[in-house]
């Protein structure tokens, strides 16, 4: 009997290694699969236009998964080696902390049971991790800094202007390095208290996003209950993320949120991943006349790469999208947002951008328009609001 105990307890101990060793990575490939397809076809014109941009991503949800980010992997959309294939200079990495079982586009409960415990606890993040929101961000910001600290010079982590404007004057001088920033999608890291944002701030997060799924104690989200605007710890924070020179993101707000924030601030916001409603009608994507209000004040509207927001995820499919939005917003406002790594089917991941770049003068974009969309007018942004 106690060789059969032993014996019993040695299997169900293999059965837990082998679970913590391949189920993350089996949970991923699902998550942010890329379809199969053959290369997608780049001229020598887009290719040279393309390795001469200055290319930036508002949005990619890397950290959250269970592989290194200097490895190229066999699966997600985004590590260090297939940025620099794609030469894409600057990457938003967006921290996720709580997502609802069930999640959705029409209503989810802030009471569902979280998604993001799940992972901390099956990835094997530290213990402070599994019940705080805010440990969880933080925890994500030292995994970026550690492989920064790790990657030979090839990855920076971008805290201020000037280490942003040192970047591209080093990539304009032929060097490789991928500019690496924070950001939070949706600011339930900081608990309620809004002491926490010290916090948040010193691990250099520098894009707050108010809400994601859920309604939380800043206001309502697209995808919440209550449809609700800011409440007044929302409207403290929003002016606390303007008087700091932080970034503040409305994707997933409610849009009252949006209008609350619009009515409170002038700081130029940003709308991190998302598509034309007028393009595909979907609740996930604000109305166009909210897309030009945000506009209006000197913001930028990133687009996504998933189907979901664009109803087409295709280089081409994508490529509509932006014109559209250029002809609603004006070419100073519109970005790329990609939502890579964040649970979202792709045609491609961002070591092939060159297809869209392809796919955008096939749309009859000139070379400035762009210019703009890829990478300059994120860069605009950056340069008004980092410290």
């Amino acid at each position: 009997m106690r060789r059969f105990l032993r014996a019993l307890l040695a299997i169900v101990i293999l059965g837990i290694a082998a679970f913590l060793i391949f189920a993350p990575g089996i949970v991923e490939s699902g998550r942010n699969a890329v379809a199969p397809h053959d290369p997608y076809p780049v001229s020598a014109r887009a290719q040279t236009l393309h390795d001469r941009l200055i290319i930036g991503d508002w949005h990619a949800d890397t950290l959250l998964w269970k592989r290194s980010l200097l490895d190229r992997a066999n699966r997600g959309q985004v590590d260090l080696p297939r940025l620099q294939d794609g030469n894409v200079a600057i990457q938003m990495f967006t921290a996720v902390t709580k997502s609802p079982a069930g999640q959705n586009y029409d209503e989810n409960s802030a009471e569902a049971l979280d998604n993001i415990t799940l992972l901390a606890v099956g990835q094997l993040w530290p213990p402070r991790t599994w019940n705080s929101l805010l440990e969880r961000a933080l925890y994500q910001a030292d995994r970026l800094h550690r492989y920064a600290d790790r990657s030979n010079g090839q990855l920076r982590v971008i805290k201020t202007r000037a280490e942003l404007d040192q970047l591209l004057a080093d990539r304009a001088a032929g060097q490789r390095v991928v500019g690496g920033l924070l950001g939070i999608e949706g600011a339930h890291p900081l608990e309620g208290d809004i002491a926490n944002l010290d916090r948040i701030e010193a691990a250099v997060h520098r894009l707050i996003a108010l809400q994601h799924f859920f309604d939380n104690e800043l206001g309502g989200s697209l995808h919440g209950t209550s449809n609700a605007g800011l409440t007044p710890f929302g409207r403290a924070v929003v002016t606390e993320v303007a008087r700091r020179n932080l970034i503040l993101d409305l994707a997933h707000s409610s849009p009252q949120v949006a209008r609350d924030v619009l009515d409170m601030t002038d700081i130029p916001l940003v709308v991190s991943h998302t598509g034309i409603h007028s393009v595909c009608p979907v609740k996930r994507n604000f109305t166009d006349d909210l897309m030009q209000e945000i506009a209006a004040r000197g913001g930028v509207i990133a687009i996504g790469y998933w189907a979901d927001v664009t109803c087409d995820d295709s280089p081409a499919g994508i490529a509509t999208t932006i014109k559209s939005a250029i002809a609603l917003l004006g070419e100073d406002h519109v970005s790329l947002g990609s939502d890579f790594d964040g649970s979202v089917g792709t045609a491609f991941d961002t070591s092939e951008l060159a297809a869209l770049t392809q796919a955008l003068l096939d749309k009859d974009l000139t070379e400035d328009q762009i210019a703009k969309v890829m990478g300059g007018n994120m860069v605009r942004v950056l340069r008004e609001r980092l410290p």
